[in-house]
C-alpha cells in the first residue's frame, strides 16, 4: 500500500486540481461571497475573520458543493456559490471551536486564533460566522436547505460533545470512534455534496445518492487523517506525525492497536494515554508497534470499503467528466498525503 501512495502522489494531487479546475470560476466567487460577508464594524471581528481566511485550506467542502451542482446541471444563478460559502463557513467555524477544545495552536502551519486572541475571542468569532451563515440561507429561502444545514450544524456539535465524553478512552469501541467522524466530520461533506442536487431541483434519488456519496466520502476522508497521523512511511511527505498522540486523542490506529496487543502493552498503551503529556519516546513506542502489528495497512482496508460505497452510489449519474472527477476524489482521501 505504501509503495501505491508514493506511485500516485502525482495523480492523486492531480484529482484534487481537477475538481478544482472543473469549478475554478465560481470557486472565485465563493471567495468573494465569504469576504464581503464576513466584513464587519466590529474591529477585532474583522482582524481575526482576516486572518483566518489569508490561512487559506483547501475549500474542499466548497468545491463539493460546486461539482455536485455541475453534475446535476444546475445553471439557474448563483445559488451553488451562495451554498458553498454557507458550507465553508460552518466549516470554519467548527475548527476555530476545534482549536480552543483541543488547545491548538498551530493550523495549516499559522499560528491558532485562540493562540493569538484567547479562547474567548475564537469561540465568539466562530459564533459570529455561524450567524453569517445562517443568515445567507434564509436568504435563500429554501427550507429543505435550511433544514439540513440546520440539522448538519447540531450534528457536528453533538459529534465534538460524543469525542469530549469519550477523551482519552483507549479502549473506545470503533463503532463509537465512527459515530464521531460520522458527526463531526462526514456530516458536512454529505451536506455539502447534497445541497448541489438540492439547488439543481433532483429528484429525491439523485439527492440520495450524492449524500450518500458525501458521507462515504467524509468517512473515508478522516480515517486517512487519522491513519495519516501514525504514518511513519510518509513523513518524508511533509506532515508531523503524531499530532494526535501529543493531544491525547484516541483514533482509529490506536483503537485497532490497543485491541491486536498483549496485556502488558495494552497496560501501556493506557497509561500513555492518562497522562498530561506525552514523550517523544512514547510516540516511538506506539509507531514501532503500529508497523509491527500492520495497522497502517488494516486501517486503510477500512476506508476502502466506504471508498467502495463512495464510488458505487455515483452509479445513478450518466458518465460525465463531472462524475469521473467525483469517483477519482474517493481515491484522493485516502491516498493523499497532504
Amino acid at each position: 500500500m505504501m509503495g501505491t501512495v508514493i506511485q500516485l502522489k502525482k495523480q492523486i494531487n492531480n484529482s484534487y486540481a481537477d475538481l478544482k479546475n472543473s469549478v475554478e470560476d465560481k470557486l472565485i466567487l465563493v471567495e468573494e461571497k465569504i469576504n464581503s460577508r464576513l466584513s464587519s464594524k466590529v474591529d477585532l471581528v474583522q482582524k481575526m475573520t482576516k486572518y483566518h481566511l489569508k490561512t487559506g485550506g483547501k475549500r474542499l467542502r466548497a468545491l463539493l458543493t460546486l461539482q455536485c451542482a455541475k453534475i446535476c446541471e444546475y445553471k439557474k444563478g448563483l445559488r451553488d456559490v451562495n451554498l458553498a460559502a454557507c458550507v465553508e463557513l460552518i466549516h470554519a467555524a467548527t475548527l476555530m471551536h476545534d482549536d480552543v477544545i483541543d488547545s491548538a495552536d498551530i493550523r495549516r502551519g499559522k499560528k491558532t486564533l485562540n493562540t493569538i486572541w484567547g479562547n474567548h475571542s475564537s469561540i465568539l468569532v466562530g459564533d459570529y460566522l455561524l450567524s453569517k451563515c445562517f443568515e445567507m440561507m434564509v436568504e435563500d429561502g429554501n427550507l429543505e436547505l435550511l433544514k439540513l444545514l440546520a440539522t448538519t450544524s447540531s450534528e457536528i456539535a453533538q459529534g465534538e460533545v460524543l469525542q469530549l465524553q469519550h477523551n482519552k478512552e483507549i479502549d473506545i469501541l470503533e463503532e463509537t470512534y465512527l459515530n464521531i467522524i460520522s458527526s463531526k466530520t462526514a456530516s458536512l461533506f454529505a451536506a455539502a455534496t447534497k445541497v448541489g442536487a438540492i439547488v439543481a431541483e433532483k429528484d429525491l434519488k439523485y439527492k440520495n445518492a450524492l449524500e450518500f456519496y458525501g458521507k462515504n466520502l467524509g468517512l473515508t476522508f478522516q480515517i486517512a487523517d487519522d491513519t495519516l497521523d501514525y504514518n511513519s512511511e510518509l513523513k518524508l511527505f511533509g506532515k508531523h506525525i503524531g499530532n494526535d498522540f501529543y493531544e491525547g486523542k484516541v483514533t482509529l490506529p490506536i483503537i485497532l492497536l490497543y485491541q491486536k496487543v498483549d496485556k502488558l502493552e495494552k497496560e501501556k498503551l493506557k497509561s500513555y494515554f492518562e497522562k498530561d503529556i506525552r514523550e517523544k519516546q512514547d510516540l516511538e513506542h506506539v509507531l514501532d508497534l503500529i508497523k509491527k502489528n500492520n495497522i497502517i495497512n488494516e486501517c486503510y482496508k477500512k476506508a476502502e470499503h466506504y471508498i467502495n460505497l463512495a464510488s458505487n452510489s455515483l452509479s445513478v449519474f450518466d458518465e460525465s467528466d463531472e462524475k469521473n472527477i467525483l469517483k477519482s476524489l474517493t481515491s484522493f482521501s485516502i491516498e493523499r498525503n497532504f
